[in-house]
């Protein structure tokens, strides 16, 4: 008895399913259309009806990489957290945590950036995946060093006195912090500890922090 027909659309998300796991698996220069047609168990050909090249699948699988490495999760645990400072240091380690549980997805970002330097469709998903990624770690930045900047501060800075520090940069270091974090889990799991690298990472939001209360 032949198995239900699923939509056309169904099956297509079931085809980039299995495109995602064979890829983050074996990366994404072994992905074959015969390795997706296996693994999502069906035919060659219904894998060709959708896509009927390597590239068109490859280009397809994008989004769900930069879904996976460069989107902001935040839980409800932590959206809750009222202090900016300690709202970053809960933001900061559950991202750190995410990224490095499962380093694979992170690798793939890592192959679509170099597929990028070729391919400008790509490497402007990327910058602008990244781009919004930062701006999700924005709003607590600029909480965190408007408080760090008072009065006495911010004329020193203005001053020559001190850095200038904004909300942008902030939130760029954050996030390299994070995808640093995950790169070095993939690069050297054994010799690399998050849990120091948050440490760091949480001294220095906490010297923030103090200067902000006492600004």
């Amino acid at each position: 008895m032949p198995g239900k027909k699923l939509p056309e659309e169904t099956r297509r998300e079931d085809i980039l399913r299995a495109a995602y796991d064979v890829a983050a698996r074996q990366g994404v220069e072994a992905l074959t259309l015969r390795a997706v047609a296996a693994r999502a168990d069906v035919s060659h050909g219904t894998v060709l009806f959708h896509f009927k090249r390597k590239r068109e699948l490859v280009a397809s699988l994008v989004d769900r990489v930069l879904y996976a490495t460069a989107v902001l999760r935040i839980p409800d645990a932590i959206a809750t957290i009222t202090r900016p400072s300690e709202r970053m240091h809960a933001l900061l380690r559950a991202e750190m945590d995410r990224l490095s549980a499962d380093p694979r997805h992170f690798r793939l970002l890592l192959d679509y950036w170099t597929i990028g330097v070729r391919n400008a469709t790509i490497r402007q998903k990327i910058r602008v995946a990244l781009e919004q990624y930062r701006e999700g770690f924005t709003d607590l930045s600029s909480a965190i060093v408007s408080g760090e900047f008072g009065p006495s501060r911010r004329r020193a800075s203005q001053n020559g006195e001190g850095p200038k520090a904004t909300a942008t940069g902030l939130a760029a270091v954050v996030v390299s912090l994070i995808h640093g974090c995950a790169l070095q889990s993939l690069i050297d799991p054994k010799g690399f500890d998050v849990q120091q690298h948050f440490d760091a990472a949480a001294r220095m939001l906490l010297r923030i922090a103090n200067d902000q209360q006492t600004s």
